[in-house]
């Protein structure tokens, strides 16, 4: 029995440690995100593939929302200045998913292990929400303004044009545009590269 509780021992460790990775060093580069962080390309192509969802439409947003911090959260807020009362909301973690939303995520796609500090869970629910924002609303899944929108508002307050009323969530939702197209021509550039060093070091790393 010691192997298993060693094995187990490690297992734990590798995935607190994936949890804790630091932002990227040049998080406005596509390229180097992923040549930083290899396992993240990886996540992000199994997002692809399962969801049918461009690899630089969730980054945008997920910088947007995180800036790629795997414990990210909203601000506290205090009454007085000093006490704390509690944060604006529940959301957390890379994809600052909110706690009901990653509920209905977990429960429609039975990931019931995700965690919302893991990059490959975070990407999975991104892909899992953009997918939906289509299905539902009809929003292409690379356009990733209004796919934020969806991301921010929900798919009854898009519907609802509940966005118009705020003034200042149309230019974010526009960065989160240009950093998804910017990330798409990084993307190009470097494409090539980074799916051979994937598969060399899927099948020989």
């Amino acid at each position: 029995m010691k192997w298993f509780f060693r094995v187990f021992s490690a297992v734990i460790l590798l995935q607190l440690t994936g949890c804790a990775t630091p932002p990227p060093k040049e998080p406005d580069n596509l390229c180097s995100i992923f040549q930083e962080n290899r396992s993240w390309y990886k996540a992000a192509v199994n997002t692809r593939d399962k969801w049918g969802v461009p690899v630089h439409v969730p980054l945008a947003m997920m910088y947007q929302e995180s800036s790629f911090k795997h414990n990210a959260a909203p601000p506290m807020q205090y009454f007085l200045g000093f006490i704390p009362t509690g944060r604006a909301s529940d959301a957390y973690g890379y994809a600052q998913a909110k706690t009901m939303t990653w509920d209905d995520y977990v429960r429609e796609t039975g990931n019931s292990w995700s965690s919302r500090s893991n990059f490959d869970d975070a990407m999975d629910f991104m892909g899992w929400f953009i997918y939906k924002t289509h299905k539902i609303n009809g929003i292409s899944k690379w356009d990733a303004k209004n796919q934020y929108l969806n991301y921010h508002e929900g798919w009854g307050g898009y519907k609802r044009g509940s966005y118009k009323a705020k003034a200042w969530l149309g230019p974010v939702a526009n960065r989160v545009d240009a950093r998804s197209k910017t990330y798409a021509a990084q993307y190009r550039t470097c494409k090539e590269d980074l799916d051979s060093s994937w598969l060399w070091r899927l099948f020989f790393g």
